[in-house]
């Protein structure tokens, strides 16, 4: 079978903003030199994390022909960005951000179906896209938790490993249950799993996970991709432990945030968001991300040796 996407950390990039709150191409380039010298496998752009919800769709187009252009092959770029509730308009936003020449384009599973609504719903949805969009796309799936999380089941998942769509799965379950279940479907399918969540990564990736896609990766991109090389190793154990409590920071501000601790790396990003007011980024939350740097920087002393 082979592996169309490698291993390894996947970043769900950060958009950056200028003064005026239009996209900084400047600091787009840089973050994603940045991503690429810290070890990233993969680039996945146009995600929440992107403020895909923030962003009109000639923004999300252009953010990933940006991206793709910019990386030149040195890995591969996938990006999501199909956000409306109408298929018709879901069917435009994949073809064109397909026209990109990114590698994979990115289905929002939540798009597809209410929250109330069942599976059956969603499948019936699901087929009614395909049929619209070329068969050559490689598709993913992205369990988004904006605006509501819609986590793949047994149904779902099975019938997406058959119809030889699919590539890549960027899982928010946080539940091993459900991600064992995901990777024995998977199992000898072109489909990968990758997931979010760190807590749960070390113990996914001896089952089966390939990788890593989460927000984190825009903090300590390389003690991530540690661990998704080295994860059979014991010492494994305690740095995904400290990285868990690390991730903590997640709910503090993010990604207004991540931003902040860009700027310590020396990358030429502003704080500024649409989904937030960065403003509200406290002096306290700025003192903590100054600790996560510094506390990067001792794991990365320890576990990569520099």
């Amino acid at each position: 079978m082979i592996d169309y996407f490698p291993g390894g950390v996947w970043p769900v990039m950060l958009t950056p903003f200028t003064e005026n709150n239009e996209v900084d191409y400047v600091g787009l380039a840089a973050l994603t030199e940045w991503y690429i010298s810290q070890g990233a496998n993969g680039l996945f752009t146009v995600t929440q994390s992107s403020e895909m919800f923030f962003l009109s769709l000639e923004e999300r187009v252009k953010v990933a022909a940006f991206v793709k252009q910019r990386v030149a092959g040195r890995v591969p770029v996938i990006a999501s960005g199909h956000i409306s509730d109408s298929i018709k308009m879901q069917v435009e936003e994949i073809i064109q951000i397909d026209q990109t020449g990114v590698d994979a384009v990115i289905l929002v599973t939540n798009r597809l179906a209410g929250s109330d609504e069942s599976d059956e719903k969603w499948l019936r949805n699901l087929k009614e896209l395909l049929a619209q969009i070329p068969n050559d796309i490689k598709l993913g799936l992205y369990e988004c938790p904006y605006p509501y999380k819609r986590v793949m089941s047994v149904k779902m998942m099975e019938w997406c490993v058959k119809s030889g769509r699919f590539y890549f799965l960027k899982d928010t379950s946080c539940d091993m249950e459900n991600i064992r279940m995901k990777l024995q479907i998977c199992k000898d399918s072109y489909l990968k799993l990758y997931n979010a969540n760190t807590a749960t990564l070390l113990e996914t990736l001896k089952y089966g996970a390939s990788g890593y896609s989460g927000v984190m990766a825009n903090m300590q991109c390389r003690l991530y991709e540690k661990i998704c090389r080295d994860f059979k190793h014991k010492e494994m154990i305690q740095l995904s432990e400290v990285l868990t409590m690390c991730a903590m920071i997640e709910k503090q501000w993010y990604p207004a945030n991540a931003k902040y601790y860009l700027q310590l790396e020396g990358i030429p990003v502003l704080t500024k968001c649409r989904v937030q007011d960065d403003n509200k980024l406290t002096d306290t939350w700025k003192n903590e991300v100054k600790m996560l740097k510094n506390i990067t920087e001792k794991l990365e002393k320890e576990f990569l040796g520099g």
